[in-house]
């Protein structure tokens, strides 16, 4: 159980480094530029290396299932924990699409791990999340945090951090009679991701450029958004199905589709175009296999 103060939508615009570009004075800074591609070959392998030589606390875990209190501490194998489970047998890794800075688009791992996965919603990676998170370097420096939670607009986030919180569900809360909320059931996790999927060659402030990132993550309300406000959730403006919201433009004009009030691009509102059927399906006036709101033709 997890009881922050009462803070329903608490905005904290300090916690920055995961939206901005620049922390910190880097002005007299020369940042040498590398080839994404070598970088991210050295940056798994900087990856699998640390997971191969650290282990985190999972007998806490296994000990205390219902005890929330408990968080992710991550240490070497070494002197007396040198027969823990090493890090690379306990975490799942998967392919996250990202933009090589040369307008192509490649796939780079970001391993993860679960310690707890909640009950309630799994967010995609454009719905809002009220979370508590540290973020750290490889050599254990943290250089974020935030230890009350904090709604985040995941699309605003770095790759790594938005792909890797979709690994897990919120939970459940209760209003204490002091006015503060008790969390239980929530996931918890961490994600690994390589340079290419936080800042690259940005750095920002305590973080180098090129540098690998460690977040730990608490996920207690997942809310499924729906930014442009034209009846169709974020979510589901995934109109190819590749699970990225975040590539879908389907009038090609430069807005995707989650930001665009017109998907079609024929001059007619989405939200006046989704005509729902009795099933909650959107309408297709034409029966051509395209709804009407993504149709530009469809009469």
């Amino acid at each position: 159980m997890w009881q922050p103060k009462r803070t329903p939508f608490f905005i904290v615009f300090s916690l920055m480094f995961l939206f901005s570009i620049s922390c910190g004075d880097n002005t007299n800074e020369v940042i040498e530029q590398r080839d994404f591609g070598n970088q991210y070959s050295d940056d798994d392998q900087t990856l699998q290396t640390f997971l191969e030589t650290h282990f985190y606390n999972y007998e806490e875990f296994e000990s205390n299932p219902e005890d929330y209190s408990i968080e992710i501490t991550i240490d070497t194998l070494a002197g007396d924990n040198a027969n823990k489970t090493p890090l690379i047998e306990q975490v799942s890794v998967k392919p996250v699409e990202t933009n090589n800075g040369s307008d192509e688009l490649v796939d780079l791992n970001l391993y993860y791990l679960v310690t707890r996965q909640g009950i309630g919603i799994q967010p995609s990676s454009v719905d809002s999340t009220y979370v508590t998170y540290k973020g750290k370097l490889l050599d254990g420096l943290e250089f974020d945090s935030s230890d009350l939670p904090v709604w985040f607009n995941l699309p605003s986030l770095v790759t790594g951090f938005r792909n890797g919180v979709t690994e897990l569900r919120s939970g459940r809360f209760t209003e204490n009679a002091d006015g503060t909320f008790a969390f239980f059931d929530y996931g918890q996790g961490v994600v690994f991701m390589p340079s290419g999927l936080g800042y690259f060659s940005n750095s920002q402030g305590a973080i180098p450029a090129y540098s690998p990132l460690i977040f730990s993550i608490s996920l207690y309300i997942t809310k499924m958004t729906d930014h442009d406000g034209d009846g169709v959730l974020s979510r589901d403006e995934d109109v190819d199905g590749d699970g990225n919201p975040l590539n879908d433009d389907s009038d090609e004009d430069g807005v995707l589709n989650l930001y665009d009030i017109d998907d079609a691009g024929d001059g007619v509102l989405t939200l006046d175009e989704l005509d729902l059927d009795e099933n909650n399906q959107p309408g297709d006036s034409d029966s051509d296999g395209i709804p009407n709101y993504l149709d530009p033709d469809s009469n």
